[in-house]
Order: C-alpha cells, then sequence, then structure tokens
C-alpha cells in the first residue's frame, strides 16, 4: 500500500527533480526521500527517475505517474481541506500582496484553491511595487506577501517554506554589449550602474544586489525606481542594469530590454511572508493551499 507521505514525496521531487531540495521543502532527510523513491520503483517494477551525478529526470513511465495523481491528489486535499475549513469556520476577508505580473497570475490560481476550500472567505490580491518593501505587512494593509527573501531575526515577520525558484537573469539595454553574451557574473557589476529600488529596506535591497562582488570591488548603485515598469523603461535607455527572476524574460518582454542569465547571482526564492503577530486561521489557511497549489505542478508559473 501505497501512503500519502510516498505521494507527497514523488510528487514533490517529480516538480523539484532535485533530492536535496525536495527534503528541504517537506522537511524530511535526503535518505528519507531516496529511500521512498526505491520503495515506489521496486513496488511498481520500472525506474520512475532517471539519475546521473548532475542532474534528476523522470522516466517515461515516471511523467505519466506524476501526470496521474497530481490532479487527484490535489482533490484529496482539497476535500480534507474544505472539511476542516468547515469545522473552524473560516471566514471572512484574506489581503495578499505581491509584485510581478507571474507571481500576481500564481497567487489568483492559489486563491482559486483557497477560495474552494473556504467559500466563505474572500480573498484580495493586491500588486505592490518594489519600492513598498514589507511596509503593507509592517502597516496591516495586507495579510500576506509573496516576496524572494528570507526576513531576518527581529523582523517581526513569519515566513512559509519555500513556494518555488527561479534562477536570475540581469536585465540590461538591448543596445549593451552584454545582450550580445551568453551569461554574465556578479563580478561585470562592477563596471556597471544597478539600479535600486526607491525606499526599499537594505536588507530586501541586499538580498537582490550585494554590495560588492565575489572580488571584492565595490558595485556601484544607479538611479532608483519604483515599478517594474519604471525599472524596465530605465534599463531601455540604458541608464542602468538590474537583476531580476526568470519569468521576467517573457511576462517583461520589451524590444528595448534584454535578459541574461546571471550565472552566479542568488536565485529568487519565492515565501510568502506574514507578520507574526498577526497570524490567524485564514493565513494558515492560504499559506497550506500555496503549499499544495506549488506540490502538483513541476513549474507553478506556467498553466499546464
Amino acid at each position: 500500500m501505497v501512503e500519502r507521505r510516498d505521494i507527497e514525496i514523488f510528487l514533490e521531487l517529480g516538480r523539484e527533480l532535485h533530492f536535496g531540495r525536495t527534503a528541504e521543502n517537506l522537511r524530511v532527510s535526503t535518505a528519507r526521500v531516496s529511500q521512498t523513491i526505491k520503495q515506489l520503483e521496486r513496488r511498481i517494477g520500472v525506474p520512475l527517475f532517471e539519475r546521473t551525478s548532475r542532474r534528476v529526470e523522470l522516466t517515461p513511465v515516471g511523467r505519466r505517474l506524476h501526470e496521474d495523481l497530481a490532479p487527484a491528489y490535489q482533490q484529496i486535499l482539497d476535500g480534507v481541506a474544505r472539511a476542516v475549513a468547515a469545522g473552524r469556520g473560516i471566514d471572512g476577508t484574506l489581503c495578499v500582496g505581491f509584485i510581478g505580473t507571474a507571481v500576481g497570475r500564481f497567487l489568483f490560481e492559489v486563491a482559486d484553491v483557497f477560495h474552494a476550500r473556504n467559500p466563505t472567505c474572500q480573498v484580495q490580491v493586491r500588486e505592490n511595487a518594489y519600492s513598498d518593501g514589507t511596509t503593507p505587512l509592517d502597516e496591516g494593509r495586507i495579510d500576506l506577501l509573496v516576496a524572494a527573501l528570507s526576513p531576518p531575526e527581529g523582523s517581526g515577520l513569519s515566513a512559509s517554506p519555500i513556494l518555488f525558484r527561479e534562477e536570475p537573469l540581469l536585465a540590461v539595454s538591448a543596445r549593451h554589449p552584454f545582450a550580445r553574451r551568453e551569461s554574465v557574473t556578479l563580478d561585470d557589476l562592477a563596471h556597471e550602474n544597478v539600479l535600486r529600488p526607491r525606499l526599499l529596506p537594505d536588507f530586501v535591497d541586499e538580498a537582490l544586489v550585494p554590495r560588492r562582488t565575489p572580488r571584492g570591488m565595490l558595485i556601484t548603485r544607479g538611479p532608483d525606481f519604483s515599478t517594474i515598469q519604471e525599472m524596465c523603461a530605465l534599463v531601455g535607455a540604458g541608464k542602468g542594469v538590474f537583476p531580476v527572476p526568470t519569468h521576467a524574460a517573457e511576462y517583461d518582454a520589451r524590444p528595448d530590454v534584454a535578459y541574461v542569465p546571471l550565472t552566479d547571482g542568488a536565485a529568487f526564492e519565492w515565501r510568502l511572508l506574514w507578520r507574526t503577530t498577526a497570524e490567524t486561521t485564514r493565513v494558515r489557511a492560504f499559506v497550506q493551499a500555496a503549499q499544495d497549489y506549488v506540490n502538483t505542478r513541476r513549474d507553478p508559473l506556467i498553466n499546464r
């Protein structure tokens, strides 16, 4: 008999394709993940994953099993969650903030999952500016915020496990020499003006752009901006460069902006944040809906 946890591990590994990240996301050991997959493969009789020293991939049988199990498992989760919600009486309104086109769509889809489980609770999704930082949370204007950062100790904020990761790209003018390169590094930023989000707290800004390159060279900061469109306009005009998540190349495409892989930049690790003192049943239920949603998808930012 296949246990629920075995299915969770298989679906998460099929989405992440990385044993370590799967273990981290599910808060189990890497050995537990490996043991579970081996047991599933023995039970089914064929390999579900192809493993090499460099990568993990689903086999054709594994891919088909993942496609079959993911929606069925989501239905089970939704059914259990609706029963729990009915018992707890989750209602009212929940306000969730985001930055970025693709992240906004992700939130609307999570909100659909949440609302299906909690039909008497309304979800408001609001776009924030880069320059807002965590201020809307601090001031109680929103209940949750999707952000690619981990709050430091003493910030008064709590965070969900990582929901999904994106590799960094560097947004540059289409006329910039970098636009003709296959990739750039953090050391290349020493010779550029790197834009700065306006009024952003230092801990948030430094999570996006370090003060110095790996070789110790100072990174010069250029003009500041408030919104994504303002950033793109500055980049397109050749006023500076800025690191962005992978989805920007598709969702923020412009003829005057090019996106180049930033090979050693920090990955964008998206989490839900909320004020620790304002944690409610609604907040916990939405965080759970987000985790369940991403656990059934290999790429939460792409419709499947």
